[in-house]
């Protein structure tokens, strides 16, 4: 059965921004990672207790193309514009997500006052060279289910599966128009930015640490160097779990939610 969204559209800067909506209660901001392929429905496990906020990021997923994207303090320039459109009514938790969790952590370190909680899973930004994240380019086609899941049948229906050409058509051309986005953000440093060691340390919002302790795209070992320089950091831990924790497993969204809650 479909997720039951609603859909939200505001100019940005004049980049049409779409913010999927569920839920009712305290607002949580959610930034997805570098590709909408497994879209937002697990939004649902959270939506009993809370108001999940789940915009596409420029140039990606719904929103609108965003050609003057250079690198990541656009990006953070961006959702701090889109804050001030949403006009929420009380301080919203931000929770990121893999590439949204480098950016949430930036946007945590620059605007801590604007958000309750910070919940980051799998994150990337520390480009630790002792724990390095696998290369998206070389990873076969057909090995990308394995990597983003423990199960790679967890993942494998995000997927082409050969029966619908349309469908195949489409998700390769959606996936080298958010490769474009997610180039230049690169560009610079990586998936990253080397004093990010430094940006944590500013962030004194209660922390959640999610991580699939089977994670093959990035490495669970980088949880402690997290757990070392974020302030009030707790860690959850997920076994057999690879990348997308909340697709693979769903039940960490009530121990989010009771984080969130509490």
């Amino acid at each position: 059965m479909a997720v039951n969204f609603e859909t939200l559209e505001y100019d940005i800067g004049g980049v049409r921004t779409v913010v999927k909506a569920i839920g009712s209660g305290k607002p949580i901001l959610f930034l997805h990672g570098a590709a909408t392929l497994e879209g937002f429905d697990f939004a649902e496990g959270l939506a009993d207790r809370f108001r999940v906020l789940l915009p596409s990021h420029p140039g990606m997923g719904l929103s609108g193309p965003a050609p003057h994207v250079a690198d990541i303090s656009d990006m953070l320039l961006h959702y701090l514009n889109l804050m001030d459109a949403l006009d929420l009514p009380e301080k919203p938790h931000l929770m990121g997500f893999s590439m949204g969790g480098w950016m949430a952590t930036e946007l945590a370190a620059i605007a801590r006052e604007r958000f309750d909680k910070l919940v980051l899973i799998a994150p990337a930004g520390l480009n630790d060279p002792a724990h390095p994240a696998t290369p998206l380019g070389g990873i076969a086609p057909q090995d990308f289910p394995g990597h983003l899941t423990h199960d790679p049948a967890v993942a494998g229906r995000f997927f082409p599966d050969g029966s619908d050409p349309a469908f195949a058509e489409s998700f390769g051309a959606d996936r080298a128009r958010e490769g474009d986005l997610v180039g230049r953000l690169c560009a610079p440093f990586g998936m990253g930015h080397p004093n990010l060691r430094r940006f944590m340390a500013r962030i004194t919002n209660p922390t959640l640490l999610v991580w699939g302790e089977r994670d093959r795209l990035l490495p669970a070992s980088q949880a402690p160097i997290w757990l070392e320089n974020l302030p009030d950091a707790q860690f959850l831990s997920v076994p057999e779990t690879g990348h997308l924790v909340p697709q693979e497993r769903p039940e960490t969204l009530k121990t989010i939610g009771d984080f969130l809650a509490a």
